[in-house]
């Protein structure tokens, strides 16, 4: 049973920064966000993560310690299976070869292309042409063909030249040259075709037929990442 007290406050809520409304649960709000419980309740020095107030802000993103230890143990999942399950798809990996810092330059050549493919395309404004900016950076960086719509490219990627990572969108942002992708989005078209995009490396935007400067989870589910390998 989560318990909910308010706390009114008129304060405009800065960047970075969630409102908590009535209803919020910090289960809800780490998917929502692509991060985990605990990181939030690290975050914002919650003691007691059933018990959160409507009206408080959660600090995103400031945490001084990842949510995952690179090459700590860590319960893994099978793409497309269950957690634990063990039989059929792909292993899921934590992301120890990637860095913001040791990026490979398969990486930081996608990164380049995508920042390209979407200037040239939409600009800073979505042409709800998502995939076809993502192929045509895969195409031009890396010489690989990719088709498919926004939640259909996770299961067209080549697997000797990608493989699926577990980290938040938080950490992904931080990296260049990840492939993203969503199953759904809010919009019309989104709840049907999904969105992909790739990561910049900057900590928050993102590229595919747009620049989107500040990339979240909202309003957005069935979040993936894939690496070049």
């Amino acid at each position: 049973m989560f318990n909910y007290r308010t706390r009114p406050s008129d304060r405009r809520t800065p960047p970075g920064e969630y409102r908590i409304r009535p209803g919020d649960t910090l289960t809800r709000l780490a998917a929502r966000f692509g991060t985990t419980v605990k990181k939030l309740a690290q975050d914002n020095n919650i003691s007691n993560p059933d018990l959160i107030y409507s009206g408080n802000t959660l600090r995103l993103g400031h945490s001084t310690r990842d949510s995952f230890e690179a090459g700590g143990a860590r319960r893994g999942f099978r793409h497309g299976g269950r957690t634990g399950d063990t039989t059929g798809g792909m292993d899921v990996g934590g992301p120890k070869e990637a860095g913001p810092s040791n990026a490979s330059g398969a990486m930081r050549r996608l990164a380049q292309a995508a920042r390209q493919a979407a200037l040239g395309m939409g600009g800073y404004n979505s042409q709800g042409l998502c995939a076809t900016g993502v192929s045509r950076a895969l195409r031009n960086a890396l010489g690989i063909s990719v088709s498919g719509n926004g939640n259909q490219i996770d299961n067209n990627l080549p697997r000797n030249k990608f493989k699926q990572v577990d980290m938040s969108l938080e950490q992904a942002l931080k990296i260049p040259g990840l492939v993203l992708t969503w199953e759904s989005t809010s919009t019309r078209l989104g709840s049907i075709y999904g969105h992909t995009a790739i990561t910049l490396g900057d900590g928050h935007s993102s590229a595919s037929d747009f620049i989107e400067r500040n990339t979240t989870n909202n309003g957005r589910r069935g979040f993936k990442v894939f690496m070049p390998i």
